[in-house]
C-alpha cells in the first residue's frame, strides 16, 4: 500500500480553516471542493492514460487522453458528496458511481445501505472520496466492496487521517494495489472514534447539522 500526505503550504492553509470550529458550513464546503482538486492532482499521477494524435495550429502530433474504461469516482455517502465536485472539476470524464455507508456508534463498525455502481469493475481504476480516515473500518468496508465487484486498484482520498485508520487498512487489504492520498495525518483517535486534533464530523460541518 502507497501513502502519500500532501506537503504543500496552500493545503495545510485550507485544512487550517476547515479545523476551525468558527468556519461556517458554506465556506467549509466551498474549501473541501478546492482542497480535493488540491489532493487529486497528486491522487491521479497514476491515471491510465493513451496516445492520441491530434492537429495543432501548426502540425500534427502525439498526446494523450484518459483510457477506457473511464475510472470510477466513488463518494462515500454522506460526507463524501462533498468532496465530489472537485474532483470532478479535474476528472470530468470520470464516471460516478455511490456507496452508503453508516457506521455504529457503539461497535465502531460499518454497515453498506446504498449502493449505485457498475456490476463489472474489471481493468478499472477507481478513485474513493472519504472526508475522515479515522477507525478505517467504512473505507476499508468501500475498498473491499469495489476489490469484490474486479476493480484493478483503487485509491483512497481523504482529507484527513489517522495512523490508527491507515494501519487498519494496511493490514485489511492484503497486499492489494491500494492508494492513500492524505491532505494531513493527524495525531491519534479518542475514545470516540473521532480523529484528534480533526475537524469534527466533516458531514454535520458540511451540510450544516452540526
Amino acid at each position: 500500500m502507497r501513502v502519500h500526505v500532501a506537503d504543500h503550504p496552500l493545503i495545510t492553509h485550507k485544512l487550517t480553516v476547515l479545523r476551525d470550529k468558527r468556519t461556517p458550513s458554506p465556506v467549509f464546503r466551498q474549501l473541501t471542493e478546492e482542497l480535493v482538486t488540491l489532493l487529486a492532482y497528486e491522487a491521479t499521477r497514476g491515471v491510465r492514460v493513451e496516445p492520441y494524435e491530434i492537429q495543432t495550429p501548426v502540425t500534427t502530433t502525439t498526446g494523450v487522453r484518459i483510457s477506457e474504461p473511464r475510472p470510477l469516482v466513488v463518494p462515500i455517502l454522506r460526507a463524501g458528496l462533498g468532496m465530489l465536485e472537485g474532483m470532478v472539476k479535474l476528472l470530468p470524464t470520470a464516471e460516478v458511481g455511490f456507496l452508503g455507508m453508516v457506521r455504529n456508534e457503539e461497535t465502531l463498525e460499518p454497515s453498506t445501505y446504498a449502493e449505485r455502481l457498475p456490476d463489472d469493475l474489471s481493468d478499472r481504476q477507481c478513485f474513493v472520496l472519504d472526508p475522515m480516515l479515522a477507525t478505517g473500518g467504512s473505507l476499508g468496508a468501500a475498498i473491499e466492496f469495489l476489490f469484490a465487484r474486479g476493480a484493478q486498484d483503487v485509491t483512497a482520498i481523504c482529507l484527513l487521517g489517522a495512523p490508527e485508520g491507515v494501519a487498519a487498512i494496511e493490514k485489511q487489504i492484503a497486499g492489494r494495489d491500494v492508494t492513500l492520498v492524505l491532505g494531513a495525518l493527524d495525531e491519534r483517535l479518542n475514545e470516540k472514534g473521532y480523529i484528534v486534533p480533526g475537524l469534527g464530523d466533516a458531514g454535520d460541518r458540511l451540510y450544516g447539522t452540526v
